[in-house]
């Protein structure tokens, strides 16, 4: 019979769904279609398959061919079904044997001289076919980004004349190891480049213990900018999952996943004049937008007023799922989200409202107006509101000020706050449930009264009153108490005081 099976991949969001390749050869007029619901680059890969294999030395089969994709009812995209096409053309006309196939699954784009082009989402691609028990063939440029899944054989090749001779069992293909150099991590921005702002860096170091959200509020050049681009070199090291889950995001973006960039926290700083669709995703297919890139990282918000309304309104569902969902008319698909906010914004207009030594232009209308571009319920779900306030200028040429600790000092005792939350929840404070709070975050009878009082006082919501406590609770931990005292208390509550001021 001239059917061939191969085995591959599609990409649906950060799945890989298992694509089976029927190739038949069948008498008739000669001719080749290819069935299967695939898009325009799909069936495209017809003259680039003929091409390749006549190319390449091959016979192609003067036979009617028809190669199937399935399942029929998912859409096919891309040029990652080139190889495994050719390949099964060439097994179903006997050039290659059958049975060897069903240990591999197959991914690659042909050129037409029948070289192998790096195609993307190959981490998810590797990850699920790790899972099935397969070995993976893959362009050569792709090779050590698939060998970041473990325990799974990575051949890479770069001409299909390579993977040929390999199934052929005549030169076999040694399997890829991924060089150890790339696992270096980049080195961040140190916090001790940061003069003074105590309080800033005091917040900040709190921010990154229990992954709270921050709002930096000060006059333009008072550092707001430094402290969050210093965010991501005190936060702990990422764990495997974390790992995986990030660089599979960036595998299927555009921009592609560099292996140099294993383990190291993203940090996306997209301009104000970003779109919904860049912010949250989008497309189609659908691919990750800002806050999924910035999954396991920051994402942080300069000029944060200067965004557009509808834009910063697409943040909340995120914040407080930790994925977001993008449905096309055609699919659906959903990636991870769960990025710790950092904001930034000036006081007002002008920005120096709040400045002693300068003074504001704007009037009271245009203050809150400005500010008021901001709508509440995002507001409500930033953990930290911290004023940013202008230094003195004998600060920044004082020598002494260069003192300060520097990030390793400050990664150190937040890794151990995080342990310490690990240890007793499984997961950061700023990730705890409504019924986790109550359990994690007891207060005594005299310190309940006066945390209720101040939350009426304060006019806070039910999501404010919760987001305190888990906040209290980081305070506590980094102080290494086991229960909330009063005074955490106070700190959470300084934080959480509406650092605009309104005339």
């Amino acid at each position: 019979m001239s059917l061939a099976i191969i085995h591959s991949r599609a990409l649906a969001g950060v799945n890989a769904p298992l694509i089976t390749i029927e190739a038949h050869l069948s008498k008739g007029i000669p001719g080749f279609s290819i069935v299967g619901l695939p898009e325009k680059a799909v069936k495209e890969s017809k003259d680039r398959v003929r091409s390749a294999l006549i190319n390449s030395g091959f016979k192609f089969p003067t036979k009617r061919i028809t190669v199937n994709l399935a399942p029929a009812d998912l859409p096919k995209e891309g040029g990652r079904f080139d190889l495994p096409i050719a390949l099964g053309i060439l097994a179903a006309s006997e050039q290659l044997p059958k049975e060897i196939f069903q240990h591999y699954e197959i991914a690659g784009e042909l050129e037409l001289s029948g070289r192998l082009r790096s195609i993307k989402g190959v981490l998810p691609f590797a990850v699920a076919t790790s899972q099935q028990g397969k070995q993976l063939i893959v362009p050569l440029k792709n090779a050590d980004e698939a060998a970041l899944s473990e325990d799974l054989s990575v051949y890479a090749a770069e001409h299909i004349l390579d993977v040929c001779s390999h199934l052929n069992d005549k030169t076999r293909l040694s399997e890829h190891v991924r060089e150890k150099s790339i696992t270096a991590s980049v080195k961040y921005p140190d916090l001790s480049d940061v003069k003074g702002q105590a309080h800033a860096r005091r917040a900040l170091e709190v921010a990154a213990a229990g992954g709270h959200s921050l709002l930096f509020v000060g006059p333009p050049g008072t550092g707001k900018t430094m402290l969050s681009s210093r965010l991501p070199g005190i936060l702990p090291p990422m764990t495997k999952a974390e790992c995986l889950e990030v660089a599979a995001l960036y595998s299927v973006s555009k921009r592609g996943f560099d292996a140099k960039h294993w383990g190291v926290r993203p940090f996306r700083s997209p301009h104000h004049t970003a779109s919904s669709v860049a912010l949250v995703g989008g497309g189609s297919p659908p691919r990750p937008g800002e806050i999924s890139l910035a999954h396991a990282g920051v994402l942080f918000l300069d000029e944060l007023p200067e965004y557009q309304r509808q834009v910063l309104e697409a943040l909340r569902e995120p914040l407080e799922a930790g994925v977001v969902t993008i449905s096309r008319a055609a699919n659906q698909a959903q990636f991870p989200a769960r990025f710790q906010l950092i904001v930034a914004m000036n006081p007002c207009p002008c920005g120096y409202y709040t400045d002693p030594n300068s003074d504001c232009r704007c009037t009271d209308e245009q203050i809150s107006r400005y500010q008021a571009r901001i709508s509440g319920p995002l507001m409500d779900r930033i953990d930290m509101h911290v004023e940013v306030p202008p230094l003195p200028k004998g600060v920044l040429l004082d020598a002494a000020q260069s003192d300060s600790e520097p990030s390793d000092v400050v990664r150190s005792r937040v890794v151990a706050v995080r342990d310490r939350q690990l240890s007793r929840s499984k997961k950061s404070n700023a990730m705890l449930s409504s019924s986790e709070v109550l359990t994690h975050c007891c207060l005594s009878q005299s310190d309940r009264h006066f945390f209720e009082n101040t939350v009426e006082k304060f006019g806070l919501s039910a999501r404010a009153y919760h987001r305190l406590l888990r906040l209290a609770r980081t305070i506590a931990d980094m102080a290494q108490s086991e229960k909330i005292k009063r005074q955490h208390l106070q700190e959470a509550f300084a934080y959480r005081s509406i650092a605009c001021h309104r005339r």
